[in-house]
């Protein structure tokens, strides 16, 4: 601890205080306290000067004294607290994380195998065929044993048959089942069985030039009266090729519809497709470079008798469907009562479409 010094007071210079005690002040004045030095402060650890209101040492860091004595607490202050913090914010972010997790119950998702399948026996040198896979083979499944669990099923590509390819039936035993294969077409709606109509149905007509179709008119009649052939060959059975009814000689007609076929070709079926029922047809062919001038003509030869077309659509079947031509006539010869007309507006019959098929191969 360092010592408070204080100045002497002045001391006379005969050595003897003053007579009124003022210590060398003016009489009639009061006399002046003394100036005492501020207490000068020191490291009690190494001894360097501390200033007024310093509470640690610069050189050494131990507390002045009156301080609390503890050296270093401040840096253990810092340390407590950093690591009260870091203590704090982990168990904050556990609690959030815990009540976080706590909103869905997990899910576990777990794989398990199917049983295997139970082995059926096959007799020997026999194999199960699967309908409508052809080339895999299969072992009749059997009734599994009580309590085993059923293998899942894997379905098989099968191609579905058409109407007209073999349809095959599945009869089911306890053994290797026997296929049954029943070949034939799909019958038509209404009948029982299909018909050979149905058939030649299903055959590609001849293929004929655009400008094949031509009117037939050996005896003359005005032009006019007739309209675009090649409409009964457009494929198109909204339009048609037309053909004026004489009222002078109605019902009676006598003109037709010429088909060139630009070649020599056998054809066993022509098909009608007319807007005005009823008329009557026959079917002519000839075989020759240019088309005979008149129906009456020995060249023509009948290849169907006269037919009345009752209903929208007729097949007529040809005959000498072996024989080849090269001109087929839709030869008209009577028109129906709805299509007379009057003198003042004549009627007219209509022919949409002409088709003609070639005989089955």
């Amino acid at each position: 601890m360092s010592t408070l010094l204080a100045d002497s007071p002045p001391v006379p210079e005969n050595g003897q205080p003053e007579p009124d005690g003022s210590n060398g002040a003016p009489a009639g004045q009061a006399p002046v306290a003394p100036q005492l030095a501020p207490a000068v402060r020191a490291c009690s650890k190494c001894g360097a000067e501390l200033a007024a209101g310093q509470d640690w040492c610069l050189q050494c860091g131990a507390g002045a004294p009156g301080s609390l004595g503890t050296p270093g607490w401040r840096s253990a202050a810092v340390i407590l607290g950093v690591v009260t913090v870091l203590v704090l914010g982990a168990a904050a972010a556990a609690v959030a994380a815990l009540t976080k997790g706590t909103g869905k119950a997990p899910v576990v998702i777990a794989t398990v195998a199917p049983p295997p399948a139970p082995t059926a026996s096959t007799p020997a040198g026999t194999g199960a065929t699967t309908p409508g896979a052809p080339g895999t083979t299969s072992t009749p499944g059997s009734t599994l044993p009580t309590g085993t669990t059923k293998p899942p099923k894997i379905p098989l590509t099968a191609a579905t048959p058409k109407a007209s390819e073999t349809t095959a039936t599945t009869t089911p035993s306890t053994s290797t089942p026997s296929t049954t294969t029943t070949t034939g077409t799909t019958p038509s709606s209404g009948t029982g069985t299909t018909g050979k109509s149905g058939e030649e149905s299903q055959q590609s007509a001849i293929l004929l030039d655009t400008n094949a179709a031509s009117t037939y008119n050996p005896y003359g009649y005005p032009a006019a009266g007739f309209g675009d052939p090649s409409l009964a060959i457009d494929e198109d059975q909204s339009t048609a090729w037309t053909a004026q009814v004489n009222p002078a000689t109605a019902p009676k007609m006598a003109q037709g519809l010429l088909i060139d076929l630009k070649a020599q070709q056998k054809v066993a079926v022509l098909q009608l497709i007319s807007s005005t029922p009823g008329m009557t047809v026959q079917v002519y062919g000839a075989n020759a470079t240019t088309a005979p001038a008149s129906i009456t003509d020995p060249a023509w030869i009948p290849l169907s008798s006269a037919k009345v077309a009752k209903k929208r659509k007729l097949r007529l079947k040809l005959r000498d469907a072996r024989k080849q031509f090269t001109f087929i006539t839709l030869w008209i010869s009577n028109a129906p009562q709805s299509a007379l007309g009057t003198a003042q507006a004549p009627g007219h019959v209509d022919v949409n479409e002409v088709e003609l098929f070639p005989p089955k191969s």
